[in-house]
């Protein structure tokens, strides 16, 4: 009888990084500078991969693909938090909550199947030079993209239609800075038993599975290097799979914390450092990473800009 006399809730609090007035002004410059640097950066990426035929290639695909990705993640949830900074409400309805998370869950999940991706087509790069014209086709280039995406999808339809089952009645606050879907689970007054094993199940599965084959790939990727008598060629190959292993390092050690580990109750102020990590850190990152450590880019953008200087002249 209490459960349906309780009221349910349909918006929630989000109680964001900080409750300190004196920090929400400093913060919210801070990450409106950040976020500009991020979509510039992604974007920026992006057009110069497009403009540029040189970097028409399965590599550039992916990395502007990636790109587009990290925008996608960094668009999701810096501009509601920058918004809650200087609102004096962070209600956020439920509706916009689902759609936040379901967005994230989308963008997050296909990250990793790119990441995958990479790796193999670094593999087939080096250990398969010869082969390689052949092996990554414009074909298969695509199938993978489309792979990648329809996986995120599906992952994050599968958890939003677990969500729907929940109520919520006793608490509206969610002690994060977005809608995430472990805040969510915790003030749920319906049993969350089965979402937590579904996430446990799905998200640990395409974790370990996407990190395995990072692993697999660049271990015959470091055999392969080894092998090699030219310090020219170890160079080389270091320095396009140096890139790649950094921004695979960054980004899987927040996620497997939090998704993957038991959930604990004291360990909110934790997540929410993880999740600022890969929702808004690497984002900013990952273009400065590729664009500092591929000498294709560099060259391309420098190409791009002299050749911009001298028509404006």
């Amino acid at each position: 009888m209490e459960k349906e006399n309780a009221t349910l809730l349909t918006e929630f609090v989000l109680t964001g990084l900080t409750c300190r007035p004196e920090w929400k002004i400093p913060l919210f410059l801070a990450f409106l500078v950040i976020y500009l640097i991020t979509i510039t950066g992604n974007l920026g990426l992006i057009a110069l991969i497009w403009i540029d035929p040189h970097l028409h290639i399965p590599m550039y695909l992916f990395l502007g693909s990636l790109a587009f990705v990290d925008a996608w993640i960094s668009s999701t949830v810096t501009p509601k938090m920058l918004v809650n900074f200087l609102a004096k409400s962070q209600m956020i309805s439920l509706s916009e909550c689902m759609i936040q998370f379901f967005s994230l869950g989308i963008s997050a999940t296909t990250e990793c199947f790119l990441l995958a991706t990479m790796a193999y087509d670094r593999y087939v790069a080096i250990c398969k030079p010869l082969l390689y014209p052949v092996i990554m086709t414009n074909r298969l280039c695509i199938r993978l993209l489309v792979l990648s995406f329809v996986g995120g999808f599906l992952h994050a339809l599968i958890h939003e239609g677990f969500l729907f089952r929940l109520t919520f009645c006793n608490s509206n606050i969610i002690h994060h800075f977005y809608c995430d879907i472990i805040p969510l689970l915790k003030i749920s007054c319906t049993d969350p038993s089965i979402n937590f094993l579904m996430l446990f199940i799905l998200s640990g599965s395409i974790q370990v599975f996407t990190i395995v084959m990072v692993l697999v790939s660049y271990t015959f990727v470091l055999f392969t290097i080894l092998k090699k008598k030219s310090a020219k060629g170890i160079r080389k190959a270091f320095s396009t799979c140096g890139a790649h292993l950094l921004s695979v390092s960054l980004y899987y050690g927040p996620l497997l914390f939090m998704y993957v580990r038991p959930a604990s109750p004291q360990a909110g102020g934790q997540d929410m450092m993880e999740s600022l990590f890969y929702t808004v850190i690497i984002p900013l990152l990952n273009p400065i990473i590729y664009s500092l450590r591929n000498k294709q880019v560099i060259n391309s953008l420098t190409k791009t800009f002299n050749v911009n200087v001298q028509i404006s002249y």
